[in-house]
């Protein structure tokens, strides 16, 4: 048999090994299919849009039409004078978001798992849920009359203790905490119920031992729970700093607004390219700046990755 012949034969093998595995596992890829159609059409398809970012765009000629002008829309930031402090707000934000929410949500995981009360549970967990499905704009409302210096909800508790109004709307240091708080208020439910997941697929006779053996409720989530918890920690983790230089851009604007009085520790990226786009109508620097986001995303997830690779294998995504 010559060298080619052999080659064209292996060559049909592994095609046919490829057919037959695809084959068998026909089912698990029709379910996947409606996931696979939502990335190619919303995140590969539109990737030639990249080309806004590069060319001073305009109308008539198009995107592929317009005058290519290099790096210049990426010098929006820079010569503003504000990347550094847009990009520190964005990055602070989102460090307080991933860490303090995933704790909350491990927290609250944990908690549920233990309780006894079937019924007690599941009203807990719906009533822990249902902020993730109100809109930014109705929590902008209801942070607006809380908050609110002439009629707000605090306010007039405030004083009908004796006590003198607070001015949160123009104070910019306590909108830090308010945001966060009111983040985690919105997202731990919903965060929540990955950890509540992981924490059912752990092997029930393994707690049950743990049991026999005489470990208290601490010692089981401390060595039982958590270390269960462990690749599904790591993983999110690495999820979410993919995107640590994208803010929540629905929550900061319903909330915050233009009161440019507290932009110098509310504003981040996001609402900084809205207000300019609006004005000046630039989608290309809007482009560049969403380009700048996802390349800083994926070097901290390819550098975190890495990392975790290096120190547990078992728990890196690739």
């Amino acid at each position: 048999m010559s060298k080619n012949s052999s080659k064209t034969s292996t060559q049909v093998v592994r095609k046919r090994g490829v057919l037959e595995t695809l084959w068998r596992y026909r089912v698990l890829e029709l379910m996947c299919l409606p996931a696979v159609v939502f990335f190619f059409l919303f995140s590969y398809m539109p990737m030639p849009g990249i080309w806004v970012a590069f060319v001073k765009y305009n109308y008539r000629d198009g995107i592929f039409g317009s005058k290519f002008v290099g790096l210049k829309n990426f010098q929006f930031l820079a010569e503003s004078g504000k990347l550094f402090e847009l990009t520190k707000n964005t990055i602070l934000y989102n460090i307080a978001f991933i860490i303090l929410g995933n704790l909350l949500a491990i927290l609250v995981a944990i908690l549920l798992n233990e309780m006894q009360n079937k019924m007690f549970k599941k009203v807990s967990q719906t009533m822990m849920f249902l902020p993730y499905f109100i809109s930014q704009v109705l929590v902008g409302i209801l942070v607006y009359n809380l908050l609110n210096y002439d009629y707000g909800f605090v306010n007039e508790i405030l004083t009908s203790m004796g006590r003198e109004k607070w001015g949160p709307y123009s104070d910019p240091s306590v909108w830090p905490v308010i945001l966060v708080i009111v983040h985690l208020w919105q997202q731990t439910g919903y965060n929540s119920v990955v950890y509540f997941a992981a924490i059912c697929g752990i092997d029930a006779e393994i707690i049950e031992a743990a049991k026999v053996d005489g470990a208290n409720a601490f010692q089981k989530i401390r060595y039982i729970i958590l270390p269960g918890l462990k690749p599904t920690i790591v993983i999110l983790l690495l999820f979410a700093l993919g995107g640590i230089v994208k803010g929540n851009f629905g929550l900061f604007y319903n909330i915050i607004g233009t009161n440019s009085l507290l932009y110098p520790t509310t504003d981040i990226i996001e609402t900084y390219v809205y207000r300019a786009t609006i004005n000046d109508f630039n989608f290309s620097t809007a482009s560049a700046v969403g380009l700048y986001q996802s390349i800083i995303g994926f070097v901290m997830v390819m550098g975190v990755n890495y990392i975790v690779k290096k120190i547990d294998p078992d728990y890196s995504l690739f």
